[in-house]
């Protein structure tokens, strides 16, 4: 069962960067702005603490003021904050949910 599961989390991973070239030492997607990342998020902590979470622009913000608020992370300057959140929210969005919609109710057995 494990072998199965390690299959399937790598097959999503390398179908969530299809088209992307990876970064192999950090796992980070190359694009634009991802040394920034690289040097602002790796410097505390790992690489997969950033490439498992997904979120839109305004969770990767609440992120950055949760860590500056309890997690003594350093004021970041707008403009780099900018950048960061940019590549975040585009390369690390929500992943779309594995289960189909569920049907509607005209759709429904009687």
């Amino acid at each position: 069962m494990r072998r199965w599961f390690a299959l399937f989390l790598l097959m999503s991973s390398l179908t969530a960067h299809a088209g992307s070239q990876v970064d192999e030492a950090t796992g980070l997607i190359i694009d634009e702005h991802w040394e920034l990342v690289m040097g602002m998020c790796g410097s505390c902590h790992s690489y997969k603490l950033v490439t498992s979470q997904r979120g839109d622009r305004k969770y990767w913000l609440k992120t950055i003021r949760w860590m500056q608020a309890s997690q003594n992370l350093w004021p970041i300057p707008p403009a780099i904050e900018s950048q960061i959140l940019d590549y975040l929210a585009k390369n690390y969005s929500e992943a779309p949910s594995g289960r189909r919609p569920a049907l509607s109710p005209e759709l429904m057995p009687d």
